[in-house]
């Protein structure tokens, strides 16, 4: 266990605490507190739980949807000031996305995994408060426990803002990162990773306003494409570890400039050949290993998790023969293979897929 570090913390959440009890609790386990007494972060995973289905509906709702007569008055000429600042909930609703698509997006966000991911991507496990059989068991790595945690600094947000809507989202989006998710540009996890692996760190964030920039000007590469005036309210800099430069984005929510200021740190890297080619992130492919070899890419962020799809039929003889195909989303082949073991078919189809994306990823943006 790691010393409470409160103020890095506050900086990878994006959110400063009044109460810093509350931060201290989401991240002590049950099996601490029966031993050392004091409260658990248990109760905060429940309300942090029901804060992550409301913020992820309401950021669905706001990115994919609209209201037909507020659209059509933003478009009118001459603009009437008046009504579109009473209200812009004007008309009916509709959305890009049914409630099957939409469904999907919200499993997606709110998965274990993705919890987890997230969790490991902000380098937040090593300030959990275990007990000894935790700690025997190393439960840091376990994926439910990270998804424990993260839904408890959401339940401590919420109770230490007194619920306040706009404080929660944008704990929400500095922590989940769906933009990177529903739009495949995860220019967060592509340049944490780098960090990672150059410095053996994740990069800091800060969301400390102008007068930090101005502080850190000379060092400091600006994202011109968010930056705008008058200047937003919401800033984030991040530095990558050692690295000489602060990088400085703008946006309007502070998980939109963090995204922004990653997207400005990822352009600077590729253009100064920095990144590291997909092909040097694994060692020589193999088909023993293809499965493990794609599941290290994607948690990487080069593309979503694969999907296998399995179908068993069986021979002249009866003998049975299992079809397994492999995708991925954000990739256009599919590729399967047959064989009478389950197991070595889809070996197979994770070969042909990382043999297809080790040739043709393109990294540009």
């Amino acid at each position: 266990m790691c010393e409470m570090n409160y103020e890095e913390i506050e900086n990878q959440i994006g959110y400063p605490f009044t109460n810093r009890e509350l931060l201290k609790q989401a991240f002590t386990r049950r099996s601490y507190s029966e031993e050392h007494g004091g409260e658990n972060n248990e109760v905060l995973e429940f309300y942090g739980d029901k804060v992550l289905e409301f913020i992820v509906g309401k950021i669905l709702a706001e990115k994919f949807g609209k209201f037909e007569e507020y659209e059509k008055a933003i478009q009118q000429r001459p603009l009437n000031i008046d009504l579109l600042h009473s209200n812009k909930t004007i008309g009916e609703y509709s959305s890009d996305y049914d409630e099957g698509h939409l469904t999907e997006f919200r499993k997606m966000l709110v998965s274990r995994q993705t919890l987890a991911q997230r969790i490991y991507d902000l380098d937040l496990e090593k300030y959990l408060f275990l007990g000894r059989s935790d700690e025997e068991n190393n439960v840091r790595d376990n994926d439910s426990v990270r998804e424990d945690l993260f839904e408890a600094i959401l339940g401590a947000i919420a109770l230490d803002s007194f619920w306040n809507i706009e404080k929660m989202q944008n704990a929400v989006e500095v922590m989940l990162c769906p933009g990177a998710f529903l739009s495949n540009e995860n220019y967060v996890r592509e340049v944490t990773q780098w960090t990672i692996n150059e410095y053996g760190c994740v990069p800091e964030f800060y969301y400390g306003g102008l007068s930090y920039m101005y502080s850190r000007m000379e060092n400091t590469i600006c994202d011109r494409d968010s930056t705008h005036y008058p200047p937003s309210r919401n800033h984030c800099y991040m530095k990558l570890g050692a690295y000489q430069y602060y990088f400085y984005a703008e946006g309007k929510t502070l998980g939109e400039a963090r995204d922004n200021a990653c997207r400005c740190a990822y352009r600077y890297l590729k253009k100064n050949e920095l990144l590291n080619p997909i092909q040097d992130e694994i060692e020589e492919p193999s088909e023993s290993m293809a499965i493990n070899q794609l599941e290290t890419l994607s948690r990487r962020g080069y593309f979503d998790l694969p999907k296998y799809k399995y179908t068993e039929t069986h021979d002249k003889d009866g003998n049975p023969e299992w079809t397994v195909k492999c995708s991925i989303n954000s990739v256009d082949e599919e590729f399967s293979s047959i064989s009478n073991s389950k197991k070595t078919a889809k070996k197979k189809a994770a070969f042909k897929m990382l043999n297809y994306i080790l040739e043709n990823y393109d990294e540009e943006e």
